[in-house]
């Protein structure tokens, strides 16, 4: 009986670390809204201290403008990436590709544009 209880007992938390997985939205919370403010426009805590001015993500004219691939670079390998602001960090270390590429989703939805 005990082995049961065991195996039912890891069963739920394996299955509740996997509904735990960090939403696009919980993401940008974590890792974006100090730069690019909390609706995305680029007015975020941080704007204050920095010398240039976070990309304001509502933009759908600018956004549009950048493939999925340029925005997962950037996302991925930083700003300088993609010859752009050294202030943008890398957040390879921290968030895994599918992450990103969730991310890259959520700021087609945040610019109300579509970019294949």
């Amino acid at each position: 009986m005990p082995t049961k209880f065991f195996l039912l007992l890891l069963l739920a938390v394996s299955s509740a670390q996997v509904q735990a997985k960090e939403t696009p939205a919980d993401n940008y919370k974590a890792y974006c809204v100090q730069c690019h403010g909390s609706e995305g426009t680029g007015k975020g805590v941080n704007v204050r201290d920095m010398s240039v001015v976070p990309r304001d993500h509502t933009d759908a004219k600018s956004m549009s403008a950048r493939s999925d691939e340029t925005l997962f670079k950037a996302i991925k390998e930083g700003g300088t990436s993609i010859n752009k602001s050294i202030l943008m960090p890398p957040w390879s270390a921290t968030l895994s590709d599918e992450e990103i590429n969730d991310l890259v989703q959520y700021l087609r939805m945040l610019c109300k544009c579509k970019f294949g």
